[in-house]
C-alpha cells in the first residue's frame, strides 16, 4: 500500500516540498496530497509590482496544477488543525463540510499573516499588504483618492486623500510604499487639482532604521533615494491611533489621511496553534536542523510558521523570507523519502544561508548584497530583476514577467482601477436609474 504523505500549505514551503518529493520517490510509492485554500502560489517578491500596476496580477501567482507533477494531488480546503496522535489533518471543504484527511507523513508549511497590534483604531481603518487581494485593493484605493481629491474644492480635503502612509520599513513597507509613490508620480499629471496640491509620503519605522535586512550604508543608500523624491521617513516612531481621516504618530503629529497601510512585521498562521505541536513563544511551530517537530517523528515543520533554527545566526530561527522557505521545503522533501526508506541516504540538515538581498525602490534604483559584495542603483536595479525572474518558476510565467516589464518601460503603466472592472452589475442595477454598480459588491475605500 502507498504511503499518504500530506503537505499543509501551499506557499513556497509547501510547493517546493512538493516538488522535491515527486522527484525523489520511487513512483507509485507514496501518495503526495497538498492542502490549500487557493489554487496557486503567490510570488510575493513581486507583490509590490502588482500594487503599482508594472505587473498583471495574475503573473505574479503560480498556477500549482499547471507547474505540479500530475502525480500531486491537490485539495482546495481550509485547514482548521490537526490530531498528530492520530495522524490525521482537519480540513474544512469547499462546501463546508467538516473532514480529516490520514496521513503517514505530514509537513506543516502553512505560512504567515500580518502581525498587528492592539493601536486603536488600526483594524477598523488600517489597510494590510500581505495578499495579491490586499494589493489590489490597495491600488484601487490609491486611485480612488486621487480621483476624490480630484473632485474637491478644498485644499485641505484634498491634502488628506493625498496623504499616504505606511507603518513598518522592512521589505513589504520599504518596497511597496516605493513602488505605489512611483506609480502615482507617473499618473498624477492626469490629475491637474492634485498636481498643483501634492502628494505627501510618510514611511513610520519603530526602530532606529530602515530595513535591519542589510547592511547600515544600504540602508542610508535606500534613505537617501526616498528622501530624494520627497518622501518622509520617521525612524524611532511608532503609530499610536487611527480614525478614518487621521494618524497619530508617537512624536506628537496627528496626520490627516485616508491611508494608512500596516506592513510592520508577520506571525505565524494562527491556524498553527491548533495542530497539538510544540510552539515558540512567537507562535511558531518548533523544528530541529532536520526540520522535523521533537516528540514526532513523522511531523515536520518549514517556512514562515516554523521556528527553524538559522544557521547563520546561532540561537536565532530563520528569517521569514521567500530564499529560506524554499531551501526547506527541498530539504523537507527529501527528509520525507528517507523518513519512508527511500534510496537517499539520511536525513539530511538545513544548513542554507542567506546569498543576497534583493530590495527594489521603483524608477530602476535598487540595493542589493551578493556575497561580500553590495550593489546601489541601476546595477542593483538590474540585479533584483535577474535574480527574481530567474526564480519564477516555469518558462511561460517567466515570459509574462517579461512583456509585462517592457510594456512598462515604453508605455508606462495602466491608471485603470482593476475593482471596477471585476465588478459586475446586478439586474437591480442594471434596471435602475443611471445604472450604477451595487456598492456592496465594491471594494471599500475610507471616505
Amino acid at each position: 500500500m502507498a504511503w499518504n504523505v500530506v503537505i499543509a500549505g501551499g506557499g513556497f514551503g509547501g510547493f517546493y516540498t512538493a516538488r522535491t518529493l515527486t522527484k525523489v520517490l520511487a513512483p507509485h510509492s507514496a501518495q503526495v496530497r497538498l492542502v490549500t485554500a487557493d489554487n496557486f502560489m503567490l510570488y510575493t517578491p513581486l507583490l509590490p509590482g502588482a500594487a503599482a500596476g508594472t505587473l498583471e496580477p495574475r503573473h505574479v501567482v503560480v498556477p500549482l496544477r499547471e507547474h505540479l507533477d500530475p502525480s500531486v494531488h491537490l485539495r482546495l480546503a481550509r485547514i482548521t488543525g490537526a490530531t498528530p496522535e492520530r495522524n490525521v489533518l482537519h480540513l474544512r471543504s469547499l462546501d463546508g463540510q467538516a473532514e480529516e484527511l490520514r496521513y503517514d507523513q505530514l509537513v506543516v508549511a502553512l505560512g504567515s499573516v500580518s502581525r498587528t497590534l492592539p493601536i486603536p483604531g488600526l483594524a477598523e481603518h488600517g489597510m494590510g499588504f500581505k495578499s495579491l487581494p490586499e494589493a489590489i485593493a490597495l491600488r484601487n484605493h490609491v486611485v480612488r483618492t486621487l480621483e476624490i481629491a480630484e473632485t474637491l474644492e478644498d485644499g485641505d480635503a484634498r491634502r488628506e486623500f493625498l496623504t499616504y502612509v505606511f507603518v513598518g520599513a522592512g521589505y513589504a513597507g520599504l518596497e511597496g510604499l516605493a513602488e505605489l509613490q512611483d506609480f502615482t508620480a507617473d499618473v498624477i499629471d492626469l490629475y491637474p487639482r492634485c498636481n498643483v496640491t501634492g502628494m505627501r509620503w510618510i514611511l513610520v519605522e519603530a526602530t532606529e532604521r530602515v530595513m535591519p535586512e542589510i547592511g547600515p550604508k544600504l540602508a542610508e543608500f535606500a534613505v537617501s533615494e526616498l528622501r530624494g523624491r520627497g518622501i518622509e521617513i520617521k525612524t524611532s516612531t511608532t503609530l499610536d491611533a487611527v480614525t478614518a481621516s487621521t494618524a497619530t504618530l508617537s512624536d506628537g503629529e496627528v496626520v490627516p489621511t485616508r491611508t494608512v497601510v500596516w506592513t510592520a512585521g508577520v506571525k505565524a498562521h494562527p491556524v498553527a496553534g491548533q495542530f497539538g505541536l510544540p510552539l515558540d513563544e512567537r507562535g511558531r511551530i518548533v523544528a530541529d536542523s532536520h526540520l522535523q517537530v521533537p516528540g514526532f517523528d513523522n511531523v515536520w515543520a518549514i517556512g514562515d510558521c516554523a521556528a527553524v533554527p538559522d544557521p547563520a545566526r546561532k540561537g536565532q530561527p530563520c528569517p521569514p523570507t521567500a530564499q529560506h522557505a524554499i531551501r526547506q521545503g527541498r530539504v523537507a522533501g527529501r527528509n520525507v523519502a528517507a523518513a519512508l526508506g527511500g534510496t537517499h541516504g539520511r536525513r539530511r540538515k538545513f544548513t542554507y544561508k542567506t546569498m543576497g538581498v534583493f530590495v527594489d525602490m521603483g524608477r530602476r534604483k535598487a540595493v542589493a548584497t551578493t556575497g561580500p559584495i553590495t550593489w546601489s542603483g541601476m546595477p542593483a536595479w538590474m540585479l533584483a530583476r535577474t535574480y527574481r525572474l530567474a526564480a519564477m518558476p516555469g518558462s511561460g510565467r517567466r515570459a509574462r514577467l517579461l512583456v509585462d516589464w517592457n510594456i512598462g518601460l515604453l508605455f508606462g503603466r495602466d491608471t485603470a482601477e482593476l475593482g471596477s472592472l471585476g465588478t459586475a452589475l446586478t439586474l437591480a442595477d442594471e434596471t435602475s436609474n443611471g445604472a450604477q454598480p451595487s456598492e456592496r459588491a465594491r471594494a471599500p475605500v475610507n471616505t
